[in-house]
């Protein structure tokens, strides 16, 4: 099977699987997603879930988000782990927000990037899930899969995206990156499956005999 082949299976089959696609990290609005999603580098969906609510409770918008201090912040996203750096990134954007879009999340890739604490990664996100532009974030679980499924050879998640963007058509790269994700929780997890074991590891590889070595980002 060539990749384009794959690659044409799997988005048809993730959409069969997932056709709608609900945002893992509870929001209300770009603000709360792009600190949701910054806090849950190394962290789960399930813990920021549990986090966030005291968050917001406490400032759900960065006009509010800019007068807490650090301590109080980092007080409540403690269970998140890495809760030093992620507060001071917290208040550190809501002020950056604050003084250069008049607290408006702006839907533009290099702008999110220059806050503190999001990467590429979770600029991505937020474009695609927040404002509907196409993106395509990969982040290691989705680099872990796309290696399994012969996607890419990519040795980091850089090449991996750029591999991704070129097999499947742009229309369709905000519902597969979070349809991956499902179907990476709930068949392909990391211990669950070695490349041998899904329907789609199995359909795209059916004489793979060992477990199939993932170039880790």
């Amino acid at each position: 099977m060539l990749k384009q082949q794959r690659a044409d299976y799997i988005r048809e089959k993730l959409q069969a699987l997932y056709p709608e696609q609900l945002i893992p990290l509870d929001h209300k609005d770009p603000y709360t997603l792009l600190v949701a999603v910054l806090l849950s580098a190394q962290c789960t969906d399930v813990r920021v879930n549990q986090v966030t609510p005291a968050l917001f409770a406490l400032a759900d918008n960065p006009f509010d988000m800019a007068q807490q201090s650090v301590e109080d912040i980092q007080t409540i996203i403690r269970p998140c782990g890495l809760s030093p750096q992620k507060a001071k990134a917290i208040k550190l954007l809501s002020e950056m927000l604050v003084e250069k879009y008049n607290g408006e999340v702006p839907a533009n890739m290099e702008a999110l990037e220059e806050f503190p604490g999001v990467g590429h990664k979770t600029a991505s996100v937020v474009m695609s899930q927040a404002f509907g532009i196409p993106a395509f974030p990969v982040d290691t679980h989705i680099h872990r899969l796309a290696q399994r499924w012969g996607l890419t050879k990519g040795k980091n998640v850089t090449q991996t995206e750029k591999d991704l963007k070129k097999l499947f058509p742009k229309e369709s790269w905000n519902a597969l990156h979070l349809q991956i994700i499902y179907y990476g929780r709930e068949f392909c997890s990391a211990r669950g499956c070695d490349g041998t074991v899904c329907e789609i590891c199995k359909h795209c590889y059916p004489n793979r005999k060992k477990p199939k070595i993932v170039n880790k980002p």
